[in-house]
This record gives C-alpha cells, structure tokens and sequence, in this order.
C-alpha cells in the first residue's frame, strides 16, 4: 500500500515531520510512506482556480489520486491546524466534482510541544476530513505531548513507547485501508456519499 505523509509544519526541524520519517521507517513491508512537501503550495485564490490550477496544486493532486491512503502530522497552531495545511486541503479538494479527498481513507497524528498534545488540531482536521469525504481513521489515536523529549538531536525517534505506539497505529491504519479497498464496500460506500 502506498501511504502519502503529509507534515502540517513547513518547518525543516519539525518534531511532526521527524514523526512522519519515524513511521516510514517503522512501517511494515506491506506499507510504504512517502513524504510529500506542501511549501510550494501557493495560497488558494479562487481567481487563480479559474485561471488555471498552479503546478504545485495539480502535482499535490496527482499525489493524492496515486495514494492508497493519507497519512497527515500536524502540530497546533492557535488552537487549530495549521494554515498551509488547510491551504493545501483546499487546493486538493477543488473542484468538488473530483476531488482526489473523496472517499480517502486518512489517519491524522500530531504532536506538540506542550500537554495538549493536538487534540484541537486533530478535531478541526476531522471536520475538514467530514466536509471532504475523507474517511477517518478514529481509532488508535497518536497525540504526542512535549513531543521534543521523544527526539534526539539529529530527529530520530528515541521513545519506546512511542516507537511501539506507532507501530501499532500503522497496522491499523494499513487495516483500515483495507476495508476501503474492497471493492464491495467502496462501491456501497459510494453510492451513499452520492
């Protein structure tokens, strides 16, 4: 299964990308996990829709299409996810009548600095992933509190119990997966998102 990574932090030192190289090199040989970097994602104008999509949307598009999954890190920015992440959403859900979000099954994880360990974060991805049709993953959750204790200098994840935490969110993620890929059921799944 190919899983696209989606950090919520353009950041090059973020603890939430350090998460997401964790999980590609946890995951299983079954799962594969490629990071996809949103900096060029420019900021979502409807004009600039009309005129044409920019490259950078239409190539994050394609990305999506080519997933089995998405898999999305996020930090909390003012009790809320990011905004390029929600920028690069919005981009990628344009226009409604094919969205590659539709019916993508997506696991979401997060970690902050602080004991809140991005719970708002995750709740206002769920909304956006409720609006889009993406399918949420609800369960295992990954909220990671003072997550810049679970990383070393160089980013590598040093936390057993983290490391086992994922191990066990990405076998369930791979599962929930499956049940998408079914053809039977995501074609009864279709039909009522219709």
């Amino acid at each position: 299964m190919k899983i696209l990574g989606i950090p919520g932090s353009l950041r090059k030192n973020s603890f939430n990308l350090a998460m997401l190289n964790a999980a590609a090199e946890i995951a299983q040989d079954g799962l594969k996990i490629e990071i996809y970097d949103i900096k060029d994602i420019p900021s979502y104008n409807q004009d600039t829709e009309e005129e044409g999509f920019p490259q950078a949307a239409v190539e994050f598009k394609k990305a999506i299409s080519n997933a089995d999954g998405l898999l999305f890190a996020t930090p909390e920015y003012n009790y809320s996810m990011p905004g390029v992440l929600k920028n690069a959403i919005d981009w990628a859900s344009r226009p409604a009548s094919c969205s590659p979000l539709n019916m993508k099954p997506i696991a979401i994880m997060g970690g902050s600095g602080g004991t809140g360990g991005t719970i708002r974060s995750q709740l206002h991805l769920r909304q956006v992933a409720l609006f889009t049709n993406m399918i949420d993953m609800k369960k295992p959750e990954i909220l990671v509190t003072k997550i810049q204790e679970k990383f070393d200098p160089d980013l590598k994840l040093i936390d057993e119990d983290l490391r086992a935490h994922l191990k066990k969110f990405l076998i369930s993620f791979e599962n929930w997966i499956s049940i998408f890929k079914n053809d039977h059921i995501s074609k009864k799944y279709k039909s009522f998102s219709k």
